[in-house]
């Protein structure tokens, strides 16, 4: 079993210091912040978001260090310009004025051959990807395969989008719906690499995607590094889930690759009870059931998270990342994933805007 490295993309959403609404600073954030971190900060598709990049590393302890670090220097940025990054996959309130599209040439196409995807008022989603590698790109397809099944419990430990425009909407990852606007989004199809060529090429073709970039299945090859990518998380203000995510995320892809590269028969989940599952996932996270992988019935969400642990722990053992997960899924847990969090701070405050600065808070300690 070999040691692969992880990296994660976060993204931010902007939110002014008075109003805790979104605004369109990015520009002026992102400049500031490029003199640190260099091509690590990065636009997003609105005005109002930054993403920020990881460097690969094998290690958790150094990767936390590094996402506290790049956190910093956005907050760091974002202060003159009177806002602040909140990571949360919706603005729990809604902008006082319609968002701008970034202004670049793919930004702008995507705006005008898209327009019907999505809304300049509660359009803005922000996500968390997990990269692992580093992998050729036949080596991420089968991987994607082999992890679809268990994607919607990741997605049910990181749910954190439970409020929109002022709004509880009744789900605990509202993103996971706005986002499935957007086309391709969802479990990604059984492809060998030939045949993923040919069905990307078709799709953009067709005109359904604007290029090869645009795939957005739930685990997806990169198309920039050699990497396999995991679509199906919230932002999280929480830190230590994102690196829990990533651990587990790269202990699910050591423990199946060494299954690929012995040629074990992959498990077939048909689409529909994917479907379900991530259905599930978007809606109740950790407070409902979710679907077993293995037999398709419902189980308990966490009983669902403990199995995904285990199946990781011989990946997770091989990185010694074991005993941190398991810490911190004791942590979620006893205090609920971020979606819970967020409706306890509303139930203890009755305000939303009480909910906006305990996620810009949270967003920065470390």
């Amino acid at each position: 079993m070999e040691i692969l490295t992880m990296g994660v993309e976060e993204e931010f959403v902007l939110v002014d210091r008075s109003s805790r609404a979104p605004v369109d600073r990015a520009p002026e954030v992102i400049a500031t912040a490029t003199h640190d971190l260099g091509e690590q900060v990065q636009t997003e598709f609105f005005n109002a978001q930054v993403e920020t990049v990881s460097r690969p590393t094998a290690s958790t302890g150094r990767l936390r260090d590094e996402l506290v670090r790049m956190r910093g220097v956005i907050a760091a940025a974002a202060e003159p310009e009177q806002c602040l990054p909140v990571a949360v996959g919706t603005p729990v309130v809604p902008p006082e004025r319609p968002l701008t599209v970034t202004d670049t040439e793919r930004y702008q196409r995507m705006a005008d051959q898209y327009a019907s995807h999505f809304s300049t008022v509660d359009g803005v989603v922000c996500g968390c990807h997990v990269h692992v590698g580093t992998l050729d790109r036949e080596s991420a397809l089968a991987l994607s395969r082999r992890m679809a099944p268990w994607l919607p419990v990741l997605q049910a430990v990181t749910t954190n989008s439970p409020f929109a425009r002022r709004r509880d909407t009744g789900f605990e990852s509202w993103r996971s719906v706005e986002h499935a606007r957007w086309p391709t989004v969802g479990p990604a199809p059984d492809l060998d690499e030939p045949r993923y060529l040919a069905h990307v090429a078709e799709l953009v073709r067709t005109g359904t995607l604007l290029d090869r970039r645009m795939v957005y299945w739930h685990a997806r090859p990169s198309e920039h590094v050699p990497t396999l990518e995991i679509r199906v998380a919230d932002a999280n203000a929480d830190v230590d889930t994102v690196v829990m995510l990533a651990a587990l995320v790269r202990g699910l892809a050591a423990t199946f690759l060494t299954e690929v590269r012995e040629n074990r028969p992959v498990p077939r989940v048909p689409l529909r009870r994917l479907l379900l599952a991530h259905e599930l996932a978007a809606r109740q996270g950790l407070a409902g059931f979710g679907v077993d992988p293995c037999t398709g019935r419902e189980r308990p969400a966490v009983e669902l998270v403990d199995r995904l642990v285990a199946r990781a722990r011989p990946g997770l053992d091989l990185t010694g990342d074991t005993e941190h997960v398991l810490r911190q899924w004791r942590r979620i847990r006893a205090d609920g994933a971020g979606a819970a969090r967020q409706r306890a701070t509303f139930r203890r405050h009755g305000r939303f805007t009480d909910v906006v600065d305990a996620l810009a808070h949270r967003t920065l300690a470390s």
